[in-house]
């Protein structure tokens, strides 16, 4: 039986990201997370009629956290290493979200990804609405995605040209990659992953599952989730990485404190946050 050549188009996109991308000098970290009271605010959402997603209670907490740790929220600006360049960091002064998504693209699975702009400031409300723009087969369609059709119809040269001029000017790089990455397998029986996102910071979220814990000295079970980050070493050290992840870790575990019995109604602690609205936006959730 002889192999077949295909001419591959639909994951151009994520080839030219791939060859970018291999400049990071990734570094893993992970945690596991008690969702016990993320799970309770999604069961009382859930009884006033309004469905939560997991993702987007991560990404409520990452934009919390990155806003409280600026140093993550960055990138290495172009040209380094090179022979007459000094690094550089570029410090974003908000929190865009590069969410990966499982869509059908011309009738084949592709990932693509979705901006999420403004978590510093965004409520759960608001972060939900706009996952639920992407939830449809159709969400390919959507005009945020025109860029990604278009790199798959280009010849490759012209590609990876076009790819390149988006990433040129590191003050646009949130209207492109976002400027943290998030991405959940958690829809399958998947507990942890590590990805680089071509962000300073990636998070991957495993599954939510129960499992033995112990409580005040006793066994007891809770919702777990694995947390992974990914964090590129030419943009932070361990040490400030470690801090991002325990803020999450915290954040998370510790959301919802005196709100479940108002189910989705507006979340006291979000009193003196930023009334701007979110900005415009350019996987499978749970």
């Amino acid at each position: 039986m002889r192999p077949t050549l295909v001419a591959e188009r639909r994951r151009r996109h994520t080839l030219y990201f791939l060859e970018w991308a291999a400049a990071q000098r990734p570094v893993h970290l992970d945690t596991d997370v008690d969702m016990t009271r993320v799970q309770a605010h999604r069961a009382a959402a859930r009884e006033n009629g309004r469905r939560y997603s997991v993702v987007s209670y991560l990404l409520y907490a990452a934009g919390r956290v990155l806003d409280r740790h600026p140093e993550a929220n960055a990138v290495m600006a172009p040209g380094w290493p090179g022979p007459f360049r000094r690094p550089r960091i570029v410090l974003f002064d908000g929190v865009t979200a590069k969410l990966a998504l499982d869509r059908p693209v011309e009738g084949e699975r592709t990932v693509l990804s979705a901006l999420v702009p403004g978590l510093e400031a965004a409520s759960l409300r608001e972060i939900q609405e706009r996952i639920d723009r992407y939830r449809g087969e159709q969400a390919a369609d959507l005009p945020e995605f025109k860029g990604v059709r278009m790199l798959g119809r280009l010849p490759v040269p012209l590609g990876r040209a076009a790819f390149a001029a988006a990433l040129r000017d590191p003050r646009r790089r949130p209207a492109v990659f976002g400027t943290v990455s998030v991405s959940s397998l958690g829809h399958r029986t998947v507990d942890g992953f590590h990805s680089a996102g071509g962000t300073a910071v990636t998070l991957c979220a495993g599954r939510v599952v129960d499992r033995a814990v112990v409580r005040d000295g006793v066994v007891v079970p809770a919702p777990m989730m694995r947390l992974g980050l990914t964090f590129d070493h030419r943009v932070i050290d361990g040490a400030a990485a470690a801090d991002v992840l325990s803020d999450l870790h915290d954040t998370l575990e510790g959301f919802d404190d005196g709100t479940r019995a108002q189910g989705p109604g507006p979340d006291p602690r979000e009193a003196d946050r930023d009334p701007r609205p979110l900005g415009g936006l350019e996987q499978s959730t749970r």
